[in-house]
């Protein structure tokens, strides 16, 4: 699985419904309105690198409403779920 982040910069007066749109989409696992630099923050996943081309530039660019795109390619993935497995394994 390739993990994406998607910085998205949209008009200000239609956050919520880009962001329901860009949710809609094939591909697109979260979205999350935020306080800082952007408005939105969308994470993509897919099977293939080609893929995100066709979610990213294909389909989340041209959502009405959103202005730019920053995207950003997870190399690995880490959470304390995953490090409690990891530890726990075999003292049940």
């Amino acid at each position: 699985m390739i993990t994406a982040i998607v910085m998205v910069h949209t008009a200000a007066d239609r956050i919520p419904e880009t962001a329901q749109a860009i949710a809609d989409l094939d591909g697109v696992s979260e979205v999350y309105s935020c306080a800082g630099d952007v408005d939105l923050i969308a994470v993509v996943k897919v099977s293939q690198h080609d893929e995100l081309a066709d979610v990213i530039a294909g389909r989340l660019s041209k959502v009405d409403g959103v202005r730019r795109t920053d995207t950003h390619i997870a190399f690995r993935s880490y959470s304390r779920a995953d490090t409690e497995a990891t530890f726990s394994v075999g003292l049940d």
